[in-house]
């Protein structure tokens, strides 16, 4: 089970008081977009094996969207952030890199 803290107010707890919302950071097009792009704003999103970061909303709490980095494989929470954040912090990346070397998702390596 995910223990996630929100930034936002502050409560840690269970997965189940947070509802999932998907890839965090996903680029939207805008009104002069090309089919392709518009097209791949809506159906492509990563689903790696390893590190990934996602948007989660305070469901039963302040109801306030973040971003989550998370490993899917062990489930190991690196760290959650505002959702009004276009990169993820120095900080998560830094703690991410500690524990896997290496990694990549997009350009925040």
């Amino acid at each position: 089970m995910l223990i996630l803290t929100c930034p936002c107010c502050g409560v840690t707890a269970e997965e189940t008081e947070f509802a999932a919302g998907g890839e965090a950071h996903v680029k939207r097009f805008g009104p002069g977009a090309s089919d392709e792009e518009f097209r791949d704003y809506i159906f492509a999103r990563e689903n790696p094996k390893g590190v990934h970061f996602e948007r989660w909303r305070h469901a039963n709490g302040c109801g306030k969207w973040f971003h989550a980095a998370r490993c899917t494989i062990t489930l190991e929470v690196f760290g959650t952030y505002s959702a009004q954040t276009t990169t993820p912090p120095k900080a998560i990346c830094a703690a991410i890199t500690a524990k896997r070397p290496g990694w990549t998702w997009r350009d925040f390596a």
